[in-house]
């Protein structure tokens, strides 16, 4: 038997399916505290030597936890070609701002503090919240025209056409889902601060992560009453072949109200998913309000869990549905790479991922603790 087929075509689109979720819940789970320190940094520094402790906050960290979104993106790329190329093309002018805000953040963070004048700083200190504000915002509105569909289609030749524009991702829907994703990285990056400063910084912090919190709570079952009520989800009408070809055009789909709860329907189960992300966030305001540190964390990633898997679980099968050719919708069962292809890829994310983690583990504990102004003003030509 050749090596690849101990695990068949269906399994493995199901077990890189999940992977993705892993991937970009590990991002938003990590790098969303950086993000959110650097939306709060502005509110919750006063000084300036607060604000260089928020920098060191997340400073030994930061750069560690941007290669989650790398992998996403590379096993995007990898896994789902055809999602790839309609995303990255569909949304290149969203995506291109993005980008430009996470390369603009490391150069703010190396560049802030190498000269004293109050005008270079605070100029660097707004460019560093544009660079967390921008992604947190964008990536929600991608999530949000995700329920929607994205207009796109294939042509004869099997080429991704985009019929979309750049402000008309901005919908009311996807917006309310980019607010919605702003209000958890605040509430993580309140509960990062928490955790890695004292004294009055740690208060604000506190203050500023509770009010994300309800924040987070309230755009939650927004959302939620919005796909029961208002938002067309997609269903496929003919039969689902779980191991054909990477086709989508072999399929007929339909935009009907409520299919985006249909799972939720079939297997009762998911509906942990929901249930997580309202738990986790409330758990995190009620941590907050006891200045509970170590568990607000916990339970603000817990939140983050939950949402983000609410949105997975209720669009499968489905990665990018089509608002303009809704049978040319993206599917885990018809836009993957081949069966050898995700088999090898496999392989090394067995191989690796582990390696990741426990680095990423070790690097946690080795740096555990909080950063006091007095170390920064002791070595302030060796920090950030």
């Amino acid at each position: 038997m050749i090596l690849h087929e101990l695990l068949d075509y269906t399994t493995l689109r199901l077990i890189w399916w999940v992977l993705i979720g892993v991937l970009l819940i590990g991002f938003a789970a990590t790098d969303g505290f950086d993000l959110g320190v650097g939306v709060l940094s502005p509110f919750v520094a006063k000084t300036d030597l607060e604000r260089r402790v928020a920098l060191n906050a997340i400073g030994p960290v930061w750069e560690g936890n941007q290669v989650w979104l790398i992998l996403g993106g590379g096993a995007i790329f990898a896994a789902w070609p055809p999602l790839y190329a309609v995303s990255f093309s569909g949304f290149y002018l969203a995506m291109f701002l993005t980008l430009a805000a996470l390369i603009l953040r490391p150069v703010g963070i190396k560049y802030r503090s190498k000269r004293p004048e109050q005008e270079w700083r605070q100029r660097w200190d707004w460019a560093l919240f544009v660079a967390a504000f921008v992604p947190s915002l964008v990536f929600g509105v991608a999530v949000g025209n995700a329920l929607v569909g994205a207009p796109f289609y294939f042509t004869p030749e099997m080429v991704p056409q985009y019929a979309g524009s750049f402000f008309g991702l901005l919908g009311p829907f996807p917006l309310l889902c980019g607010l919605l994703s702003l209000s958890m990285v605040i509430m993580h990056g309140g509960a990062w601060l928490m955790l890695k400063t004292s004294g009055p910084m740690a208060e604000r912090s506190r203050q500023y992560g509770s009010i994300a919190a309800m924040a987070v709570i309230v755009l939650f079952a927004l959302g939620g009453l919005v796909v029961w009520l208002l938002l067309d989800g997609y269903r496929i009408t003919s039969p689902i072949v779980t191991d054909g070809p990477s086709n989508p055009l072999l399929k007929t789909v339909v935009r009907e109200p409520g299919a985006w709860l249909s799972n939720f329907s079939a297997y009762p189960w998911m509906m942990i998913a929901p249930a997580l992300g309202f738990i986790g966030a409330l758990g995190a305001l009620i941590g907050m309000r006891r200045r509970s540190e170590v568990g607000t964390l916990l339970l603000s990633k817990l939140s983050i869990f939950g949402v983000i898997s609410t949105a997975g679980v209720s669009m499968f099968p489905f990665l990018l549905p089509s608002s303009r050719d809704p049978n040319a919708s993206l599917t885990v069962w018809d836009s993957s790479s081949s069966h050898l292809t995700l088999f090898i890829m496999l392989v090394a994310t067995v191989i690796f991922l582990p390696i990741i983690l426990t680095y990423t583990a070790w690097v946690y504990k080795v740096l555990w603790g909080k950063v006091e102004e007095q170390a920064i003003h002791d070595n302030s030509d060796n920090v950030y």
